[in-house]
């Protein structure tokens, strides 16, 4: 699973590192532990690859309760052209999901100890992602919603986690967002664990625990006593 990531990276140098067109909406200030329901930046293309912000958590068009969208803020990459939550998105609505960190807790510690995964450069992330526009029946309210997809672990993951988000390399942002729809077999060959030697990872406190908390202590690294 990837529940919490970090968005530190400006929105102008987000433009900048991805050669997008401009941005319609972006994240207000520094995001050291942005948790699901919380408005992410994403882009898509719809004619020119923008910045948006969606919330986090998909909810399907057909959907009736959007409480469903904190269900699915992940999609498996070896069944995501399956599950009727996003088979159709994964044809028509591709998006790039923009971080500099996530988190993961090591399960084989008691409590659970969280780790920060980040490239090494430091150059920010674009996770393979999906979303959706749902419109509440009661209200007529519309919200974007959008679900990072993982896959198996990169061997710098695998003894924390057997989960990791799929991180495009720049040279298939291209395919990924076509605006037309796309065959999925085209698609899924993409959905791989990123080289690990282009990460890294330390362990934080487990001040990360807390949605509550959201300030640069959440990625100090914490040092062996």
């Amino acid at each position: 699973m990837c529940g919490r990531v970090t968005v530190r990276t400006s929105p102008d140098q987000l433009v900048a590192e991805l050669g997008l067109a401009g941005i319609r909406a972006a994240v207000d200030r520094p995001r050291y532990n942005l948790c699901p329901t919380q408005q992410m930046p994403v882009v898509i293309n719809d004619g020119a690859r923008m910045m948006d912000t969606f919330r986090w958590g998909l909810i399907p068009s057909w959907a009736k309760d959007p409480s469903i969208g904190s269900k699915l803020i992940n999609a498996r990459g070896e069944t995501v052209a399956e599950k009727p939550s996003f088979r159709t998105a994964l044809k028509k609505r591709r998006c790039l999901v923009l971080v500099d960190g996530w988190y993961e807790w090591k399960q084989s510690t008691k409590p659970k100890t969280p780790f920060h995964f980040h490239r090494k450069d430091g150059k920010p992330l674009a996770l393979a992602g999906l979303w959706e526009e749902w419109t509440a029946p009661d209200t007529g309210e519309v919200l974007n919603t959008c679900t990072i997809i993982t896959t198996g672990p990169n061997s710098l993951m695998a003894p924390i986690h057997d989960r990791m988000p799929v991180i495009l390399a720049p040279q298939a942002h291209a395919l990924w967002l076509r605006p037309e729809p796309q065959d999925p077999a085209h698609l899924l060959p993409l959905l791989v664990p990123f080289a690990d030697d282009s990460l890294d990872a330390y362990e934080v406190s487990r001040v990360v625990n807390s949605p509550a908390n959201d300030s640069p202590t959440c990625t100090e690294r914490v040092v062996a006593a």
